[in-house]
């Protein structure tokens, strides 16, 4: 009888996986562990009390956008020229507008996500030139490899969120590229997604793409797409970055703020630095959006980083960056604002040892931080240069698992289990009883990527690596892959609005 209900739990755990490669899983995850708290009341006052001098004596400056300025003014800033001061609290009363969650909707609703509070929501890496695979080695992106990425985050269980420039696809214009990235995450995808942000036009390009999906009037009253801005670190907004913003929060979409601060460069090379400088620059980031829309959801960003100060090259998934991130987490829970913070970061050059230690280690400050949304949850390789499609599969796993991590601990009668141990007794196992096989499908995460075998068994098997049974793994995925269905009266005007663009405007590449 037992063999019977170990041959049927193996059959449902099959059909589970094969399940999985259709995507099927959570919308998002509801944490049920609690944030880690790294610093005192007393020091968070006084990194807030740094920023605050900061923004009052030596100001951001913001520059090419007349408008932006415009917008300080008559909020009541100091603005000389492009540089703007900022009284002491007058940030943190704009930013009392900004709702504290709110969801972003998806064609397929039943794959909408919640940003904000509890809730904790997987992206894809973000903005890679380059792709890499075990097979063609490193090589320049294209809409093939961006496609491929957006199937592959579409199948995969353990990732809620279809990304946005997931690398770049070089092989189309400038100009242009946007409109084809947009257009695949709507075609391929029915989870939620993000748009161009690298001119305004491109910004405005994506949110009216998203009108023809979902209808104007929906749009203008829900979030439907992101847009993720970065400061031009240190202190200085540009006006690419802040006129797409204002794109998005005009339209009622979310802008993800984020400064790049890596340590020694652009931003000091002190943690508690750092962590000054990104609390000016994002609060007056997430600020703009209210002045230019009130009530426009944002989200509080942050990406910090370090470097090597022999030789000035980048290094992620350190350990100050992952504990200066916790900080920031706090820092956010105070503005009662949506959290991106920290992801799965490494600057290996192969989905190796040091790229998951380092991934796992940035990946856990963002679980403990109390990040909403993690973008770079995988694929991120070569210092964010490359995607990486043997990575992708290996931290979407680490995705997997996390989902359980955040689950936490259930307690009720039947988890404490006592039953059981009136059962099995004293000096025996408990992998025949009851409780055990009430459970076993269920009681603990089953990697699709790890190895469990005795060693004579995988060296039969051809002794493969983790990354070698990845490889194996999104190939699999892109052969099963089925694209959900789409309404053909949606798809053929996005297809029409996407060939009067192109065809308006010469092609671009710089």
């Amino acid at each position: 009888m037992g063999e019977v209900r170990v041959r049927a739990g193996r059959q449902a755990r099959q059909a589970e996986r094969a399940h999985k490669g259709q995507g099927v899983g959570r919308p998002y995850i509801l944490r049920n562990i609690p944030t880690y708290d790294v610093l005192s009341e007393e020091n968070l006052i006084r990194i807030e009390a740094a920023a605050d001098r900061v923004l009052a004596e030596t100001g951001i400056e913001f520059r090419d956008d007349p408008v932006a300025l415009d917008h300080w003014k008559t909020a009541g800033a100091k603005v000389e020229g492009v540089r703007v001061r900022f009284e002491p609290g007058m940030l943190r009363e704009i930013l009392k507008s900004a709702p504290s969650e709110f969801t972003q909707h998806a064609r397929n609703p039943a794959k909408s996500v919640r940003i904000g509070g509890r809730n904790v929501v997987f992206s894809p890496a973000y903005g890679s030139p380059f792709v890499m695979d075990l097979d063609r080695g490193r090589r320049f992106g294209t809409i093939e490899d961006f496609r491929n990425f957006i199937k592959l985050a579409q199948s995969s269980p353990n990732l809620h969120h279809s990304g946005g420039t997931i690398c770049e696809p070089t092989d189309v214009a400038v100009n242009k590229r946007h409109l084809d990235m947009v257009l695949a995450h709507i075609e391929l995808s029915d989870r939620p997604f993000m748009g161009s942000v690298t001119a305004e036009e491109r910004s405005e390009d994506s949110i009216e793409m998203a009108r023809i999906l979902f209808g104007a009037g929906f749009v203008n009253d829900h979030c439907v797409i992101l847009g993720n801005v970065n400061v031009n670190s240190p202190l200085v907004w540009d006006g690419t970055m802040t006129r797409s913003l204002r794109a998005y929060a005009r339209a009622n979409q979310a802008a993800v703020v984020v400064p790049f601060i890596l340590g020694g460069a652009m931003g000091p090379v002190t943690n508690a630095g750092g962590i000054v400088q990104s609390l000016a620059e994002t609060m007056a980031g997430c600020a703009l959006t209210q002045l230019e829309r009130k009530g426009a959801p944002v989200i509080f960003g942050n990406f910090l980083s370090s470097m090597s100060l022999r030789s000035g090259s980048p290094t992620f998934g350190t350990p100050e960056p992952a504990i200066g991130s916790q900080v920031i987490g706090q820092l956010a829970r105070r503005l009662n604002l949506p959290l991106r913070c920290s992801g799965n970061f490494t600057t290996s050059k192969l989905p190796d040892g040091q790229a998951m230690m380092e991934g796992t280690m940035s990946m856990l400050a963002a679980i403990h931080c109390g990040a909403n949304f993690i973008l770079h949850s995988a694929g991120f390789l070569d210092g964010l240069l490359s995607m990486s499609y043997e990575k992708f599969m290996l931290d979407a796993d680490l995705c997997g698992a996390l989902h359980a991590y955040l689950d936490g601990i259930r307690i009720d009668d039947d988890q404490l289990a006592v039953e059981a141990f009136a059962e099995v007794g004293p000096g025996n196992h408990f992998f025949g009883c009851s409780h055990t096989m009430r459970h076993y499908q269920t009681a603990f995460w089953d990697s699709e990527l790890s190895d469990n075998e005795p060693f004579e068994k995988w060296e039969a098997a051809g002794s493969a690596d983790a990354a070698r049974r990845a490889n194996r793994l999104w190939k699999k995925r892109l052969a099963e892959y089925e694209a959900p269905p789409l309404d053909v009266g949606v798809r053929e005007a996005l297809h029409d609005f996407v060939g009067r663009k192109k065809a308006g405007v010469a092609d671009a590449w710089y």
